[in-house]
């Protein structure tokens, strides 16, 4: 029983891996699939100000919520991260968070860079993956294939773009996604490794298990 309890011990503990990339490289797609190929694998659902697009529901996507309830939630410090992104704010709720790594849960954020900083500062360990289109073209082409931003918006988006795409250096792992199938096969990859590595093994448990 005492062997058991260990290994559970050693299983329980969540990871965080982060998603980051311009609009259209296709990080939401692959976040959506993720948890339907690996167990134990679940995403952080985020708040935010923006309005629902087709297809999108609410506390399954996005939480959305008002600008003023969102400023209430950051005054009243609720959110681990939190960013404005195209005019609209968004936020990771710490409680949220913190409740599925405590249960043992592997957590998927898919989060703009601002937020993805601001999370580096606090959670060093998480699996920071940068996911980028094949070219700027195609990039342009998803986004026009979208029809759910207005043109200006699309521009905007385009040019937050090149800000973002500069800071790929700040992360572990580039991801191309030029076909959809092949980068989910790589995501699957750094997640596997990931919990698989020297540094995610408890040392207490192998001496416990193993050494005495």
């Amino acid at each position: 029983m005492k062997a058991k309890n260990q290994l559970q011990e050693k299983k329980n503990k969540g990871r965080l891996f982060i998603i980051s990339g311009p609009s259209g490289a296709g990080k939401t797609s692959l976040c959506k699939k993720l948890p339907q190929s690996l167990h134990n694998l679940k995403c952080s659902v985020s708040y935010t100000t923006r309005n629902p697009r087709p297809q999108e529901d609410n506390d399954i996507d996005y939480t959305f919520i008002s600008r003023k309830e969102f400023r209430s939630r950051i005054q009243q410090g609720e959110f681990v991260e939190w960013a404005e992104v195209h005019g609209e704010l968004y936020g990771t709720s710490k409680i949220r968070l913190e409740e599925m790594i405590h249960s043992g849960i592997d957590v998927l954020l898919d989060i703009d860079t601002q937020g993805a900083k601001q999370l580096k500062e606090k959670y060093r360990t998480g699996v920071y993956i940068f996911v980028l289109p094949p070219s700027m073209e195609i990039l342009k082409k998803r986004l026009k294939k979208r029809k759910s931003d207005s043109q200006s918006d699309m521009e905007k988006r385009l040019r937050r773009s090149i800000d973002e795409i500069r800071s790929y250096r700040e992360y572990d792992y580039v991801i191309i996604n030029n076909k959809l199938d092949v980068a989910l096969m790589e995501l699957e990859a750094i997640i596997i490794a990931h919990r698989v590595s020297t540094k995610m093994i408890d040392p207490q448990w192998i001496e416990n298990q193993f050494l005495r």
